[in-house]
């Protein structure tokens, strides 16, 4: 069991692309993405305003009331620059607080014999997406440095790093939902390198503009496959089947 299973695992999961589900979490990641970024940067500009105050004393030109001004559209371009940057991680951790539907939609078509799976609170689903969006843009940022270090390794340590940050985000999605949180960490750490491959392939298309919005819907549908072929299952519906 190997890239074989992988692929075939993405193949079941674009096999369903068309679900009305998996446009619904799409959509919903973006704009909550969208509205979380703008929220954000209108904060910031306003705390750089309000720390710099209405007018300031120069050395040499003395009173001066455009300082903030400048200030403010600097930062807020700089903002839209970093929203560029960290759209796609930060619509990834957005997306993960609906993939329970992604799972569903997959399970429901391909394994309807399974017993209902246990749903992971609310809150606790929060809890989890909160701190996903923090490792993923801090390691994110942490990695430009090693980009601006090795400029032609930049790709690969993009693609590795996300690709390992997703693969166990998404697999601990698909199979907390059926083994516990405690199960599905012992699980992730048994197959650690299949996810890694599989995350690594999830992690390609983030370089891919608009592409990259996709991802965690097809990382959600792609992982909860790889999950139940991991576990020795293979989906029921024959027009999902891989030829």
């Amino acid at each position: 069991m190997g890239l074989g299973v992988i692929f075939q695992s993405l193949f079941l999961a674009l096999n369903q692309i068309g679900d009305p589900r998996f446009r619904k979490v799409l959509f919903l990641g973006i704009a909550l993405s969208v509205l979380l970024l703008a929220g954000f940067s209108a904060g910031f500009v306003w705390l750089v305003n309000a720390l710099l105050g209405p007018e300031m004393t120069l050395p040499f030109i003395g009173p001066v009331t455009w300082i903030d001004d400048v200030a403010g559209w600097a930062v807020l371009l700089l903002m839209i620059v970093l929203s560029v940057f960290l759209m796609v991680p930060v619509a990834s951790a957005m997306s993960s607080l609906f993939l329970d539907t992604v799972a569903d939609a997959v399970e429901e078509r391909n394994y309807p014999e399974l017993p209902a799976p246990n749903h992971v609170p609310i809150a606790e689903a929060l809890r989890d997406t909160i701190g996903f969006l923090g490792v993923l843009i801090g390691a994110n940022i942490v990695a430009l440095i090693f980009y601006l270090l090795a400029p032609p390794l930049a790709p690969l340590i993009f693609w590795a790093l996300n690709g390992f940050l997703l693969g166990s985000e998404y697999f601990t999605l698909a199979a907390i939902r059926r083994e516990g949180r405690r199960g599905a960490k012992a699980l992730r750490k048994r197959h650690l390198a299949k996810i890694w491959g599989a995350g690594f392939l999830m992690a390609l298309p983030l370089s891919v503009p608009v592409l990259n919005l996709a991802v965690p819907i097809i990382g959600a549908a792609t992982f909860t496959h790889l999950y139940h072929r991991i576990q020795g299952r293979a989906p029921s519906d024959r027009r999902s089947r891989y030829p």
